[in-house]
């Protein structure tokens, strides 16, 4: 694929009548064709809306071979291991129940690269429903640890639920269809990303970020094959490092956002993250034409409508 791709760049370079000169300021520009390279052995762990090229873009020949770049890594299955090593038992005043710690790791990595949950039973038995209702035939064959009347605190249940559910969650993920749906991915990340939201609603940016950082990784890793999905976070603590001005961080991060956004900009966050952008690179010193270039490319483009801020949108997620 890569070979392909150096041939078309060559042959739009050469069918290029700009100068040498002329190279840098007037690049060639070059249709992309939407299909998945078929001779890829994983593609079926590319989430195809998403993951590929609409066929109006239009980019670049630097462009163009960034897109692969990052496109090659992308086609790359992450493959993740599960383990629940602990549970603890809460009591409120009116329950009392299980919580099992989850801990995702990907697979030759190193403890920095660990994501860390907790789940009580009903989280997986809700999961285990809400997956029955869209993959009832890969579910077929599928157990999940029964209810008890009595002894669910005891140790003995608790460790053999620990082990059930472990199983359990390495079986779901070894299917493609399931591991790429929203109900798995939600089960995953749902919670933390709820309570970050709210903190980020009532102003308390420092927690909210703590919680964004921590999820993000797994969200990437459970995304891979869609770049596009993990923007609303990646935005969310843009708009945390902005409000606690560590303008540095936020336009890192913004980056990361855009470049997820390369072929995706009729997205919701393309405009607003463009504006904020801009005003962060202003108050950095950094290049912002370009940015400003992008954004009123995209306003010829597109009809005028109501268009939120950035912050505007992110205090929307996640709002029941």
């Amino acid at each position: 694929a890569e070979r392909e791709l150096l041939e078309a760049v060559s042959r739009i370079t050469t069918s290029s009548n700009t100068s040498p000169s002329d190279e840098e300021e007037h690049q060639p520009k070059a249709e992309i064709s939407c299909q998945v390279r078929k001779e890829n052995p994983e593609k079926d762990d590319m989430q195809d809306s998403s993951a590929t090229l609409s066929p109006n873009s239009s980019m670049t020949t630097k462009e163009l071979q960034e897109y692969w770049r990052n496109e090659k890594r992308q086609c790359k299955q992450i493959k993740l291991l599960f383990e629940i090593p602990s549970a603890r038992i809460v009591e409120q005043r009116l329950s009392k129940y299980v919580m099992y710690k989850i801990i995702i790791l990907q697979t030759g990595s190193f403890d920095s690269n660990k994501s860390v949950i907790e789940r009580r039973y009903s989280d997986f038995e809700k999961l285990h429903r809400n997956l029955l209702e869209e993959f009832s035939e890969e579910m077929e064959d599928v157990t999940f640890p029964k209810k008890t009347l009595t002894g669910n605190f005891t140790e003995e249940i608790i460790n053999e639920r620990k082990l059930a559910f472990k199983d359990y969650l390495r079986l779901l993920y070894s299917m493609k269809y399931i591991r790429r749906s929203k109900k798995f991915i939600d089960f995953l990340t749902r919670p933390e990303l709820q309570e970050a939201y709210g903190c980020l609603r009532g102003g308390q940016y420092t927690k909210a970020l703590e919680i964004l950082l921590e999820v993000i990784g797994l969200q990437e890793r459970l995304t891979r094959g869609n770049p596009a999905s993990i923007v609303p976070t990646l935005c969310a603590i843009v708009v945390c490092h902005k409000d606690l001005e560590n303008p540095a961080s936020a336009f890192e991060y913004g980056e990361k956002a855009l470049s997820r956004l390369r072929v995706h900009t009729s997205h919701r966050y393309y405009m607003p993250l463009l504006e904020t952008m801009i005003t962060l690179a202003y108050e950095l010193g950094k290049d912002f034409l370009s940015l400003q270039e992008k954004l009123e490319e995209w306003k010829t483009k597109k009809d005028p409508m109501r268009v939120f801020t950035l912050k505007e949108l992110a205090v929307r997620e996640y709002v029941q």
